[in-house]
């Protein structure tokens, strides 16, 4: 499968400050990419380089095989894009921005792009300033989508969105996934939302990446376990009896521990468990957001 979009090595600095340091990632062909990280943690600068909107300060951002501060014209082209803070001239009607942008693509899909404003419910001739936010946001991933791009990058789209709106624009990633196969790159603070699409998860700490692993994969390894820890003859102190797992967070809690560990199999478990001192162990699958707390949780990002 090839890649459309590889960051090798990028680092972004802003006088002193280092929004990302050393980052390296790809994003293969047909995938869902979410990009995750705490407010400050570098996903917009990266976002920029990846763009074509900023030259890292060190590495370099590739789509489809080409640099892309080098080859941004060309590479765009085949980009759509829609950003947190949905922009648009303000007096623009959906239907005229529409036929703006049908000048611009000569793949341009008249029909997709009405039909999706329909299914969303956005009044074709209202002043784009008059509509809602979930509205403009829903203008700009129909336009986005416009083009029939070969890559979609969105920058947080669902940020300050209702549910109803999160869920129409979620559903029409969705369908137009099945449809074409389009490869998507999301940075999102919404966790739950791209739990269900997602299918390779990235996290950012502090600038670094601190992560990058196929969905399935990291969520098979990651496991919640809480347990009650008595002192024995063999074994007086606590927290040994971890020793045989990669224990991302460990806390004492009033009826045992409560610990999240990042390699867990099930024989490790029953070997864990069986320990002098080990009282009712038990192990639980952890949500997207539940993992992500526990990798990046810890510290606020300095990035930008």
């Amino acid at each position: 499968m090839s890649e459309i979009v590889r960051v090798d090595h990028v680092s972004v600095r802003y006088g002193r400050a280092q929004a990302c340091r050393d980052v390296s990632f790809s994003v293969p062909q047909g995938s869902v990419f979410a990009l995750l990280g705490r407010n400050g943690a570098g996903k917009s600068s990266l976002v920029r380089c990846l763009l074509g909107q900023q030259r890292p300060t060190a590495g370099r951002a590739l789509l489809f095989g080409r640099d892309i501060w080098a080859t941004r014209t060309a590479a765009m082209a085949r980009v759509g894009v829609a950003t947190e803070e949905p922009d648009a001239p303000r007096a623009m009607t959906a239907r005229q921005l529409a036929r703006f942008c049908r000048r611009l693509y000569p793949s341009w899909d008249d029909a997709g792009v009405a039909g999706r404003l329909a299914r969303f419910g956005v009044p074709a001739d209202v002043p784009f300033e008059r509509l809602s936010k979930g509205e403009k946001a829903q203008v700009m991933l129909a336009l986005a989508l416009g083009p029939s791009p070969e890559l979609l990058v969105l920058d947080d789209p669902t940020l300050g969105l209702d549910v109803v709106a999160r869920g129409a624009l979620y559903e029409e990633l969705v369908g137009e996934l099945a449809d074409r196969g389009t490869t998507v790159f999301i940075a999102t603070h919404d966790l739950s939302g791209i739990e269900g699409i997602a299918t390779r998860v990235a996290i950012l700490k502090n600038g670094r990446l601190v992560l990058d692993e196929d969905m399935e994969t990291l969520k098979s390894r990651f496991r919640r376990i809480r347990y009650g820890n008595q002192p024995t003859e063999t074994r007086t102190e606590y927290g040994t009896e971890l020793d045989a797992f990669d224990a991302v967070r460990v806390k004492v809690r009033g009826w045992g521990i409560d610990a999240v560990v990042g390699d867990y199999d099930d024989a490790r478990f029953a070997r864990f468990s069986a320990q002098d001192g080990v009282v009712d162990a038990s192990a639980s699958p952890m949500s997207l957001e539940e993992i992500f707390v526990a990798v990046a949780g810890e510290e606020k990002g300095r990035g930008k």
